[in-house]
């Protein structure tokens, strides 16, 4: 049974400010909507484990699916109350580590080395790297063992640059996604500004917004399928 691991953010807001952020909650609900149909099953998992805050705006674009996912019993507890700490997951269970957006996942996602073990190791076992929109932040210091970026010479996308500054958040961001992609090495790709854009390429499999969650889902279902 192909399982895949969400990586979800425990960032409550953008540091130093009184910001709120966290997870985009469509990109966990949607993708878990379609995997779901395709009887694939998943798991949670947060850098400190446990409780995982809402992006206060992300609710403003929820719709009867969304809904459907973020009410469901099994959801609320796994994946919103009670994300396992990376130290508690076994990678050799998964087909894929997939790493959701929001703004949060930049504070504490490309550091975070455990999860970085567990994402080389699905990767060496011949499984996917998927992440949308600001979920690429994952990716960025995944390194193989001769110390080279995973990503370099990867054609990638995530959160561009223009559309940090539509959202208001190119001042209090840590980083520009487009621009460190582009720093290791990477093919940053993208399409007009909060379009519906994913790309694979190999083994990663990335989308530009949160717009593109159902077609990083849809690529990766094709894959194992």
């Amino acid at each position: 049974m192909t399982k895949v691991l969400i990586v979800e953010t425990n960032t409550q807001r953008y540091k130093p400010t009184s910001v709120p952020t966290g997870l985009w909650l469509g990109e966990s609900t949607e993708f878990v909507d379609e995997v779901q149909k395709a009887g694939i099953k998943t798991d949670y998992v947060s850098p400190m484990g446990g409780f995982v805050p809402l992006d206060p705006r992300s609710m403003k674009y929820t719709n009867q699916a969304t809904m459907r996912i973020y009410e469901d019993p099994d959801f609320i507890n796994r994946a919103l109350s009670n994300t396992l700490n990376p130290t508690k997951i076994n990678p050799n269970e998964y087909q894929a580590i997939y790493y959701t957006g929001g703004h949060g996942v930049m504070w504490d996602f490309p550091d975070n080395t455990t999860l970085q073990r567990i994402a080389m190791t699905i990767y060496k076992n011949n499984g996917y790297l998927l992440s949308v929109c600001h979920g690429i932040a994952g990716l960025f210091n995944l390194k193989d063992n001769q110390g080279k970026y995973v990503i370099s010479g990867k054609n990638i996308t995530g959160f561009t640059t223009t559309e940090e500054i539509l959202a208001g958040k190119k001042s209090v961001v840590p980083f520009l996604n487009q621009k460190i992609a582009e720093k290791r090495g990477a093919k940053f790709r993208q399409k007009r500004f909060y379009s519906n854009y994913a790309i694979k390429d190999g083994q990663l499999i990335t989308g530009q917004n949160p717009f593109s969650v159902r077609s990083v889902a849809k690529l990766f279902i094709q894959e194992v399928s």
